[in-house]
């Protein structure tokens, strides 16, 4: 060990016991790529020989985790980078991603006739959720423990598992409840929901699920599973609009309040993750 890594090692050893001895941490949680698993795995066990920590294999607080992640790699498989060999600045990336989703956003709106109807600030309130959150969404969705293959191209897109498909979703949802024209908040007091159609039960089962994900995701540090859990959720909301009528329907102050739920529990899902969710689209 040379002067640079025992200087290190010595930094460390004061920062835990701060943690443990002032802050009074229960779990302490080091996020580094996974290629310094091994130095964690040693820098642990010499807390536990030392008494600072329960031996690793007591179910005991403090605990100490260490959350390796994978790498980026660009569509060459090596590690994401420049043709000039710097590493792409994040800063950058975002402002392409936002661009781009402005120009899409505003392309789909005029040809639609809508471009009237939004303003300005609307435009780029919307095209940075969208674009920040289809960075951020395009890097969670993946087991962290795996490197993936960056595209931007792919992010960007509104098909399949994207950020972009999930906000169209969510918007859709409130374009329904929009449509109504009725009080959600009054809709809960007088009605319930009742599950008629087969496609009406899974997208309800799907619903309550919400709170298991989550524990499960902050027990494994896995935050893929809520990513998974929201893009099935959505799924299950498209198979459930194709095949039962809301706006209009006998059961549609039922089908209204499952709309609802579906659409506060993809908010949650969002942010949870960090996105911000539209509202329109």
């Amino acid at each position: 060990m040379n002067l640079t890594q025992c200087t290190n090692a010595s930094v460390w050893s004061l920062k835990k016991r701060y943690r443990l001895n002032v802050e009074r941490a229960e779990w302490i949680v080091y996020v580094t790529d996974v290629g310094q698993k091994q130095h964690f795995h040693k820098f642990f066990r010499a807390a536990s020989m030392a008494g600072w920590l329960p031996d690793r294999n007591e179910k005991k607080y403090p605990k100490t985790t260490h959350v390796g992640f994978g790498l980026v790699l660009g569509l060459d498989g090596k590690r994401f980078r420049t043709r000039c060999s710097e590493v792409v600045r994040l800063v950058d990336l975002l402002d392409e991603a936002r661009s781009r989703c402005k120009e899409e956003l505003t392309r789909r709106l005029t040809e639609n006739g809508k471009i009237a109807d939004w303003t300005d600030d609307e435009l780029d309130i919307t095209s940075e959720a969208i674009g920040l959150g289809a960075v951020k969404y395009a890097d969670l969705k993946n087991n962290r423990l795996t490197d993936y293959k960056f595209s931007l191209e792919k992010m960007l897109s509104d098909k399949g598992n994207t950020a972009v498909y999930l906000q169209y979703a969510h918007a859709r949802i409130c374009s329904i409840i929009q449509k109504a024209n009725k009080d959600i908040e009054e809709l809960k007091t007088k009605a319930s929901i009742t599950f008629v159609h087969a496609d009406e039960r899974a997208l309800g089962l799907h619903v309550i699920r919400f709170q298991e994900v989550v524990e499960q995701a902050c027990a494994d540090l896995l935050p893929h599973y809520l990513c998974d859990y929201l893009y099935s959720l959505s799924e299950a909301f498209s198979k459930f609009y194709a095949s039962c009528q809301v706006v209009g329907s006998p059961e549609e102050a039922s089908r209204l309040l499952l709309c609802h739920a579906t659409a506060v529990v993809m908010r949650q899902c969002f942010n949870l993750l960090g996105i911000t969710p539209v509202y329109k689209l």
